[in-house]
């Protein structure tokens, strides 16, 4: 398993001057016209970029959700102590892409036949969930854990479906990772195995 941490700890002592020409990412600012949406798909780093690509998502911000400390540090979080998981708050806009859209293009970028792992990251911090943050959320998400149930894809599913709690940012050096490093991104991301397993899961998205 490639160890993030590893890669993290470096970025704090040297790979963040790379990036230092990289505007730092700011929280999109809602609107009346926008709203957020929680989610966990392990590596906060890789389903932030996917979530960034579709339209109608204004940005991602990666950060940890669903544990029990008070502004909890990447440090503790992968220690597993905290009860977070790594998770990203998605700013989007109701009027291009639905809640539902967001739940569905989620499953179809994670592994939710898994319980507390994503792809080669092992651990209750890389549980996957869903946060719903009131009684709609929750419906739409449960009903479309529950179709998927009822279509025989899958026997289990393991993500979590569950009330939102606080949502801390993670640090800066982990916003926007996979553009302020893109090579180390890109390595991670393919010797995980994520895209592999995606494809094998659900074929062509």
């Amino acid at each position: 398993m490639i160890r993030r941490l590893g890669i993290a700890v470096l970025c704090t002592l040297g790979l963040v001057a790379s990036a230092s020409a990289v505007a730092s990412k700011t929280t999109p600012v809602k609107a009346a016209n926008t709203a957020t949406a929680l989610f966990a798909g392990g590596c906060f780093w890789c389903i932030e970029a996917d979530f960034e690509k579709l339209p109608g998502v204004i940005g991602a911000e990666s950060g940890y959700t669903a544990g029990t400390k008070s502004n909890p540090t990447y440090e503790q979080v992968s220690a597993g102590g905290t009860g977070h998981t790594e998770a990203v708050r998605v700013t989007y806009e109701p009027g291009k892409v639905s809640y539902a859209q967001l739940v569905e293009f989620f499953w179809r970028h994670i592994d939710p036949t898994v319980k507390d792992k994503q792809f080669c990251d092992s651990g209750n911090q890389y549980r996957s969930g869903i946060y719903w943050q009131n009684a709609a959320e929750r419906a739409i998400a449960e009903s479309s854990r529950d179709a998927l149930l009822s279509s025989g894809k899958f026997k289990v599913i393991h993500t979590e479906i569950v009330a939102a709690t606080t949502f801390y940012p993670a640090e800066e050096y982990h916003q926007d990772y996979y553009k302020k490093n893109p090579i180390r991104y890109a390595y991670y991301r393919k010797g995980c195995g994520r895209d592999a397993r995606v494809q094998q899961l659900w074929g062509n998205k």
